[in-house]
């Protein structure tokens, strides 16, 4: 049973050059418990946003400008487990840095509520 290392990247369709790093958070909500001086008092809840994070090889052809501004877009991250994250609406955050050593840029993108689908 396979459980980790094959994965694809994709925006609205388009595949790009995962070289790892990937990191997922599709909760709408981040708890915390509420504690007082005479104790327990709750849970707080506040919304976060979802993102899909991951490291991508530069390639001749990929335009970091257009990377850079992309926006209401749909993110996939496929998994050799069966397992897809879709970020619908998203948009990209982070000032793209290029790595030029190892030849890879940094995509962080960000959206309401994401979705988990399995096999």
């Amino acid at each position: 049973m396979k459980v980790a290392g094959t994965a694809y990247f994709k925006v609205n369709g388009t595949q790009y050059s995962l070289r790892g790093n990937m990191k997922i958070s599709l909760g709408s909500f981040e708890r915390e418990s509420v504690v007082g001086q005479d104790g327990y008092h709750g849970i707080k809840e506040t919304p976060q946003a979802s993102y899909i994070e991951c490291d991508i090889t530069d390639r001749p052809n990929l335009d970091p400008n257009i990377l850079e501004q992309l926006s209401n877009v749909t993110v996939t991250a496929e998994m050799i487990n069966g397992k897809v994250a879709v970020l619908r609406n998203a948009y990209q955050v982070n000032k793209l840095e290029l790595d030029a050593g190892e030849g890879q840029l940094t995509v962080r993108f960000e959206g309401p509520q994401g979705e988990w689908l399995t096999a």
